[in-house]
């Protein structure tokens, strides 16, 4: 382990506690003191770290190379394509792309400069913006989605047997980041 960063050989550079190995102690015994995570823990967090920093890389650079549409911005016009009227609010659209309402608001409106989304008041409660795909961000969305679902296949769903990918939804509701459907539109 470099004691330096905390980071062990092979790491995915997580800055994530490692357990120092105390005169006497056991690796896998009981929780150390100090905040220091289990090795059962570290092991763990270092999984879901890769998840979150690595896997969208090759997903992102598939998008920007075959659509010109980052994986954040693909998110967010596919939440759309699959919303009634192929709209919702803000801040729906917010918690289903899994992104901040600033995030968001600056993503939408590039991609509102671009054609592919409009923004306008909500007819219903003109206190909330509603995000409406353009006939141009779905044929975007269309001509994306074949591409996408191979990278997703090949970096995600064909590794994985089928058991592992029902505790990957698991895992994701329990630690609560599952991107919620856009109910509220």
């Amino acid at each position: 382990m470099d004691h330096d960063t905390g980071r062990q050989g092979g790491d995915v550079g997580t800055p994530a506690p490692a357990t120092p190995q105390r005169a006497g102690s056991a690796a896998g015994a009981a929780a150390p003191t100090g905040g220091w995570l289990t090795e059962e823990q570290q092991e763990a967090w270092k999984a879901v770290f890769g998840l979150a920093s690595l896997l969208p890389g090759p997903l992102d650079a598939q998008l920007q190379r075959d659509s010109g549409l980052s994986l954040f911005e693909y998110s967010v016009l596919s939440s759309l394509s699959m919303t009634p009227g192929r709209s919702a609010r803000m801040s729906a659209l917010a918690r289903r792309s899994s992104g901040s309402l600033t995030r968001l608001s600056n993503v939408v409106r590039k991609l509102e400069g671009r054609g592919l989304v409009r923004r306008s008041p909500d007819p219903s409660d003109g206190r909330f913006t509603v995000a409406e795909l353009t006939q141009d961000g779905w044929d975007v969305v269309e001509s994306a989605a074949p591409g996408h679902v191979d990278a997703v296949r090949t970096h995600v769903l064909a590794p994985l047997p089928p058991e592992h990918l029902a505790a990957l939804v698991d895992v994701a509701e329990r630690l609560g980041v599952m991107p919620q459907q856009v109910d509220d539109c």
